[in-house]
């Protein structure tokens, strides 16, 4: 049973996605919040396995929920969900620590798949993206080489993904039971093999090449 938060600041949005989860039958609401202080306590004090979190919210934005919550190392792997197709949302949302990025007219399956992708560790951004957000992916990659990425391995694919959710160095190792340094050397080898200069580039490559 996957334990979820949901934040949103609309009263009929947060029944509506309860009554969905409540259909899947392995999905447990166990608070609700209707602005970005109430996600902060009520995650901080129910320690959800999922916070599904709206962008757009009063006193303090999704995003700017994600960065307390990964200052206080209590950032549960956290979907975002938005009315907005907003690339730079998507953005941010991946430098703050956001592991899905999903738009509120999903289908229910379609936010049943994301809820337990992003609870087993993956990152569910695709379905999210504009074309502005491609535009910019390729962009970030236009000092690159044009050839397809050369092949990553699957302990590189594995430290991607995290590097997706917003997992530092020392967090990916103490994740995946390495040592620092053996991740520093393969996020190089992420970043040679994308030939991307930086950690947001690479996952923007890795989106654009559907990798993720």
């Amino acid at each position: 049973m996957t334990r979820l938060v949901i934040a949103d600041d609309q009263v009929l949005v947060r029944a509506g996605l309860r009554g969905l989860l409540e259909l899947a039958g392995d999905f447990e609401v166990v608070g609700e919040a209707g602005d970005g202080d109430d996600a902060i306590e009520c995650t901080l004090r129910t320690a959800p396995d999922l916070l599904l979190l709206d962008v757009r919210m009063p006193r303090r934005s999704g995003i700017e929920v994600l960065r307390v919550l990964r200052e206080r190392e209590a950032l549960p792997p956290t979907l975002l969900l938005t009315t907005f197709d907003d690339d730079e949302a998507l953005l941010q949302g991946m430098r703050a620590g956001a592991r899905g990025f999903l738009l509120k007219d999903v289908m229910p399956e379609r936010l049943y798949e994301a809820i337990r992708r992003v609870a087993r560790g993956e990152s569910v951004f695709q379905p999210a993206l504009t074309e502005r957000a491609r535009q910019h992916a390729a962009g970030a990659a236009a000092d690159s080489s044009r050839c397809a990425p050369e092949a990553l391995t699957q302990r590189e694919t594995e430290v991607l993904r995290l590097l997706a959710g917003g997992f530092s160095n020392k967090e990916i190792a103490r994740a995946v039971g390495t040592a620092e340094g053996t991740i520093k050397n393969h996020v190089s080898s992420v970043l040679a093999k994308l030939g991307v200069r930086d950690r947001t580039r690479a996952v923007l490559k890795a989106i654009q090449e559907g990798l993720l």
